[in-house]
């Protein structure tokens, strides 16, 4: 008898297993109709069980039953009842509901019955964003990422309306250069890697890892107040509504780069493929001495150990490239805990690895002719040849997040490693017939490292008190970036008598340079909302402050190498030959001559203070008009430590920049219908000069040779005092939201510029080109934006067509000086006008798609077009004539298929740059009466690459 009962409560726990086991949950999200928010306190219950729950103050729900089909019903005081049908439950599984909508009850009590199937898409939950937000807004979601292709956020940000993305890393905004477009994670600064931008790479951000990108266009108080085209926020994934576990593997083909035998390379060091040099590439020990070790003041032995801490490799060797491939994987779910509160977490990773090949790369250095009757550009420079690269991305991102029934917290890790090997090969022509140049033919082979890492740690707490009415919101972030560029080596020679020599005047003598940049970047921010009646009607208070820290260290240490007994005649211009036994000093006649100086005026330290505090309201003056208005102060302190090159002026941690300003701002909101908006709003805001800008960094670019100067320079008529740019913004929209997603909203806005930043050509220098950020006169933009997607019924429901397109005007004020230079250097019959276009602004930009979308079958498609119009990139002056980009017109394909018994196999293939096009870059010049040969005699290359296209296959698997 005993064992009987032993054995019947084994069976009676199994049986109760199996039933746990055969449970499955349904998990989603409620919304009130009209405005978007998410409903707290709204009754989920399963008709027919006792199965049921209550939203939270995200308005998320989570019903555990056991498998079956269920009516899932949604009720709430005053609302519309929504019933979901059809809904399937399976066990050990999770069915997502993305978003019901509920619709206030203001006539009949009635329900609404909808099939699960109908309300899948994620994407409407972003068009509900854009509806309700006090900004104006635009972003892609997740569902896109997946939909379109894109790997990586810079592929994505594309499809954006008015937004370009140039060299596939940096984000233009209606029009507008990178220093007018901030980035955040997460809602908090994150710093750039290049020092020759503001804004950050963002192709370093893989789409597995984000939720959604949204660019905001107007300002708001809450906002940093140092954006003006726009903020672009990425936001990481943190709650997974089910259990995720996939991996994904990817190739990429392109016949024009990949496995082609022309391909070159070097070595580096056997850490390379996980983006990282292991020290190969590292300074010697006791570079920076004020005397390295040389045959002057040195013993053989002494010199020779030096020397021999130097990587040996100089030359390019050839290798068949690559084709690129990508790895990545995603582990993700949330635990409901027996307190009732619940756990998320996710780990997420990628690994991509690819390889780029231009066999005819093209930079160009043109002047004006002395001649003024003369129409084509006096050739300088050229540098031609091979170009290739290896790009390798090694990411990771480890997220908790733990919610309770009235705050939820967010941890969040993320590293993403960077390195790009790069190997140039390439003939060199200078011609003595332009201003300042001796003339030489030469040949160069240029080997490059450049390593980015970005480590971030997030935290953030948002607590909820319903009965209160207070919401606080507060975040703390910090990122530790870096950016080396290891033993840039540029051996280049001469052609002298039918030889190859090196020489100093010409072509130069082989060069070693390090560069080396840190920076930490703390930000700290409390926002407060406040619930309230005004005029009888909802209404809301914010207020909040921040805190921004940042600080950069930046170093240049460079190397020439010398001949103690004059250069070896057996090179035969072979890069390969030059670093040997047999040429290093004592045996041989090469050493190192030390550009380094002690102090160094190509090292500097600059650190940010910027404190923030906002007051702001939202609330209705009249019906269907919603008024946000409100005012931000930022108290912003720049301070540097460094020194010209001839050490005449030195800072030590000086202020070079301090301003205490207000940012005010009016939006408002009327509801025209109950799905269609008209916006209007005005803001202040700033643009401040980078940590680079404000230097006295000098910065050659080895491969085309193009110096930076900083803008602390006094130089010529330039006084060194660099400022912030004042932005006033105008901005209208009219915007209509329709069943499906389907969306058409048109867009106006004006902006004036004080004190614009450009980076400018200087007219003084000759034998080399040399930039500088200056303050130029004032200007203005204006421009027009439309965007649409549209279901194309009358072929079927599952194919939709989008598209958006911006239109600008701008124009900038010149300076006494460049006027004087344009108009000295002006052709016969030219007119110079008083006015020019915005450096980096783009007069047009389109992107357009035509998707397919069948659930049924699994299967996604589209086809997604984007180009921007010609635009000016590089400012002229003098003998310098402008820089224009001209169009990249990039048609891409791709295509998912989802199939197996669960789902759980996706295939994805995709063809980028369809049409093949190339990105130029052009020296142009352009007056009424040019027309024929003289219109294209008044073309000439700055740079150009051909990308080719390329053909693309994944496999991703989920468990």
């Amino acid at each position: 008898m005993k064992n009987f009962k032993h054995v019947f409560v084994l069976i009676a726990l199994s049986i109760a297993q199996v039933a746990f086991a055969q449970n499955g949950t349904v998990r989603g999200t409620i919304i009130e109709d009209s405005n978007g928010e998410p409903m707290y306190g709204v009754t989920v219950i399963l008709l027919g069980t006792s199965n049921g729950a209550i939203t939270d103050f995200d308005g998320k729900f989570s019903v555990n039953a056991p498998a079956g089909t269920y009516q899932l019903q949604a009720s709430f005081i005053g609302f519309q009842k929504v019933i979901i049908s059809d809904l399937v439950v399976k066990a050990d599984e999770v069915t997502v509901i993305d978003q019901i909508r509920l619709k206030e009850d203001t006539e009949v009590l009635e329900e609404v019955v909808v099939t699960a199937e109908a309300i899948r898409t994620s994407e409407v939950a972003l068009l509900t964003q854009k509806r309700k937000s006090a900004n104006v807004l635009d972003g892609i979601s997740s569902e896109s990422f997946r939909r379109i292709g894109d790997s990586n956020a810079g592929e994505a940000a594309k499809r954006i309306t008015g937004v370009s993305v140039e060299g596939g890393k940096y984000i233009y905004v209606r029009g507008l250069g990178d220093r007018y477009t901030k980035t955040t994670l997460n809602g908090m600064d994150i710093p750039g890697l290049d020092p020759d931008r503001n804004s950050i790479q963002i192709d370093v951000f893989p789409t597995n890892m984000i939720d959604n990108m949204l660019i905001v266009k107007s300002f708001t108080p809450e906002l940093p107040a140092d954006f003006t085209g726009g903020i672009v926020n990425i936001e990481t994934k943190d709650f997974p509504d089910q259990k995720i576990f996939d991996i994904s593997l990817s190739v990429e083909y392109n016949p024009a780069m990949h496995l082609n035998s022309d391909y070159i390379t070097y070595d580096g060091s056997n850490t390379d493929f996980l983006g990282f040099d292991n020290g190969e590439r590292d300074l010697p020990s006791g570079y920076d001495l004020a005397d390295i070790p040389t045959p002057f003041n040195s013993t053989n032995g002494q010199v020779s150990e030096f020397l021999n801490e130097f990587s040996p490799t100089l030359g390019v060797s050839p290798q068949t490239s690559p084709m690129n491939y990508n790895f990545g994987f995603t582990y993700a779910d949330q635990k409901e805990l027996a307190n009732g509160n619940t756990l998320g977490y996710m780990f997420t990773g990628n690994y991509k690895n690819n390889t780029t090949f231009y066999d005819d790369a093209f930079y160009g250095e043109y002047q004006n002719d002395r001649n003024t009757s003369v129409i084509e550009f006096q050739r300088a420079a050229t540098t031609q040849g091979l170009l290739a690269e290896n790009n390798v991305l090694l990411g990771g991102l480890a997220g908790l997040a733990y919610k309770t029934s009235q705050s939820k917290y967010r941890l969040t890790l993320m590293r993403l490693q960077n390195g790009v090997s790069r190997s140039g090969d390439f003939d060199l022509v200078d011609d003595e017939d332009a201003i300042g140049k001796s003339g030489y033919i030469g040949i160069s082979e240029n080997l490059e490292y450049n390593e980015r890492q970005i480590t971030n740690l997030f935290l953030n707490g948002e607590h909820h008190f319903k009965e209160s009415g207070w919401t606080i919101d507060w975040r703390a972030a910090s990122t530790w970036s870096s950016q080396d560029d290891p033993d840039i080596r540029k051996t280049a020679f001469t052609r002298i008598n039918d030889n190859w020599r090196f020489a100093a005047g010409a072509a130069g003598n082989p060069s070693r340079l390090w560069r080396a940049l840190d920076e930490v970047n703390t930000v700290g921010k409390v926002d407060l909302t406040k619930d309230l009646e005004i005029l009888a009607r909802d209404a809301k208070l914010k207020f909040g402050v921040s805190h921004t820290y940042k600080e950069r260290d930046y170093s240049i240490v460079d190397f020439n190498i010398n001949f103690y007994n004059g250069q070896q005649l057996d090179w035969a211009g072979n890069a390969s030959e030059v670093w040997t036994p047999q040429t290093l000093y004592p045996d041989g006649s090469v050493y190192l001559v030390s550009g380094f100086s002690d102090p160094n005026p190509n090292e500097y330290n600059s650190n940010i203070n910027n404190t923030g505090a906002y007051v702001s309201t939202e609330f209705s003056p009249a019906e269907n008009l919603k008024a946000i208005i409100g005012v931000r102060a930022e108290n912003f302190v720049q301070r540097h430590t460094g020194r010209d090159q001839l050490q005449t002026v030195v800072l030590d941690n000086d202020i070079v920049l301090d301003d205490l300003n207000f940012f005010p701002s009016v939006n408002f909101i009327y509801a025209l219908q109950e799905r269609q908006n008209l916006r209007a709003s005005y803001s202040k805001t700033i643009a401040r000069p980078s940590f680079k800008e404000l230097s006295f960094a000098q910065i050659l670019d080895p491969v085309s040779n193009r110096i930076f100067n900083g803008g602390l320079f006094a130089i010529d008529d330039w006084d060194g005092n660099l400022q912030a740019t004042h932005i006033d913004n105008f901005d209208i929209r009219w915007e209509l939201f329709m069943n499906r997603g389907q969306n058409l909203s048109f867009s106006a806005f004006y902006k004036s510029f004080k004190d614009p930043i450009e980076l400018v050509l200087l007219p003084q220098a000759q034998t080399n080109t040399e930039l500088q950020p200056r303050n130029v006169g004032d200007g203005r933009l204006y421009g027009i934006e439309m965007e649409f997607k549209k279901s194309l019924d009358f072929i079927s429901d599952q194919f939709s067509l989008y598209g958006n397109f911006t239109f600008v005007e701008s124009a900038i004020d010149m300076s006494a000086t460049e006027l004087r230079t344009r108009n000295n250097n002006a052709r016969d019959g030219e007119v110079i006008e008083d006015t020019r276009n915005m450096a980096g602004q783009a007069p047009w930009i389109v992107n357009a798609g035509l998707a397919y979308d069948n659930y049924e079958k699994g299967i996604d498609a589209g086809l997604f077009y984007n180009v921007k119009g010609k635009t000016l990139v590089v400012v002229g002056g003098g003998i310098n004539p402008d820089v224009f980009s001209q169009p990249f017109n990039s048609l891409n394909f791709n295509m998912n298929k989802v199939f197996g018994e669960e789902e759980q196999w996706a295939l994805n293939f995709s063809i980028s740059n369809i049409l093949g096009d190339k990105m130029e870059q052009f020296y142009e010049r352009s007056f009424s009466n040019l027309s024929g040969s003289d219109q294209e005699a008044a073309i000439q290359t700055f740079q150009r690459f051909n990308p080719g296209t390329s053909f693309g296959l994944g496999i991703k698997y989920s468990f």
